[in-house]
């Protein structure tokens, strides 16, 4: 049978995975960017004869998994694996893989550009001049004021990195932290309440997990420092966005910048795209010409390695202590 890979995830219709991967005897094929991945049956018809994918931010639920008998691989591009059922997957045996230490400067970027952003007035700013509608307005300094990161993995610790450049303050909520890191870059570690209270802004880079599901709720943005200012480039499913929305609504958060979403893309009904302080992007933030060059040729390096008997564990998210898997069922 012919080895076919698509490729879902955006932005991956082209690249160094697709010579790599027909070298190695793949066959390549673009996702047809007219459907919707986000619907089972219509990925599952993406997937029909698919051996792996070169997978983004679409949900592979067990539906799906089941529906596509001859998937082996499922290649995501970035770090986050939530939107897998990695149950289903163990029982199928289809492994899961991700692509560590590739974006994080993109991402840390990114959250860098939206507090920066937000700090000196945009996208209000850029609307008032649009309009004609001309206005001076002071707002505090970002040197000096303070930065909670919520997640010191690689991301956050590029985002402490960055921040420190600009005179900031760094406290850190992290429960396997580098200590080496945080002294080096003068990171106070404290718990999250402490760290939401005392912050001038708050960036999430935890993953999504069941625990931390909905972490950021009505409670803990009223602990949050009145006027403070909130960041997710992680997930959106770490935030209940309705007591996001009553917090910004109240003045108590002065505002937000969003890359990520509870339902993505964002209903353009939904009231965080009428708010003038608040800064949106779609689910970007990882994404940069170095990170999606490096991104790829890694799924596709894990992919091939796979195929030829390897076990590339570093990359490989499921399948705990399995040690007779085979590219052949």
């Amino acid at each position: 049978m012919t080895l076919k890979i698509r490729c879902c995830a955006l932005n991956s219709d082209q690249g160094p995975h697709f010579p790599a991967l027909q070298e190695a005897g793949f066959e390549v094929l673009p996702g047809n960017r007219d459907r919707n991945f986000w619907d089972e049956s219509t990925l599952i018809s993406e997937l029909d004869g698919c051996c792996a994918v070169i997978a983004g931010s679409e949900p592979y639920t067990r539906s799906v998994i089941e529906g596509c008998p001859y998937l082996r691989v499922i290649a995501r591009t970035g770090v986050g694996f939530d939107a897998i059922d990695l149950a289903a997957c163990d029982e199928h045996g289809v492994v899961v893989t991700t692509t560590p230490g590739v974006n994080h400067h993109s991402v840390a970027e990114h959250t860098i550009a939206l507090l920066m952003g937000i700090a000196r007035g945009f996208p209000d700013q850029d609307q008032r001049v649009r309009t004609g509608n001309w206005k001076r307005i002071e707002r505090p300094r970002v040197m000096g004021t303070t930065i909670g990161v919520v997640g010191l993995g690689r991301i956050g610790r590029a985002v402490v990195t960055r921040a420190r450049g600009l005179g900031m303050n760094v406290l850190g909520f992290e429960p396997y932290p580098d200590n080496e890191f945080c002294r080096e870059w003068d990171v106070e570690l404290t718990d999250l309440d402490s760290l939401l209270s005392r912050s001038d802004y708050v960036s999430l880079h935890n993953p999504l997990t069941p625990e931390s599901h909905k972490m950021m709720n009505a409670e803990r943005f009223a602990k949050m420092k009145a006027g403070s200012v909130f960041i997710n480039t992680a997930r959106g499913g770490l935030v209940d966005e309705p007591a996001l929305i009553e917090a910004l609504k109240s003045g108590h958060l002065r505002a937000a910048g969003l890359d990520v979403f509870d339902v993505e893309p964002l209903p353009t009904d939904s009231p965080l795209t009428q708010m003038n302080n608040v800064l949106l992007s779609g689910h970007v933030a990882g994404l940069d010409i170095e990170s999606q060059r490096d991104t790829l040729t890694m799924a596709a390096e894990t992919i091939i390695g796979l195929r030829n008997g390897e076990w590339p564990s570093h990359c490989i998210q499921n399948l705990k202590n399995v040690t007779d898997w085979s590219w052949t069922k």
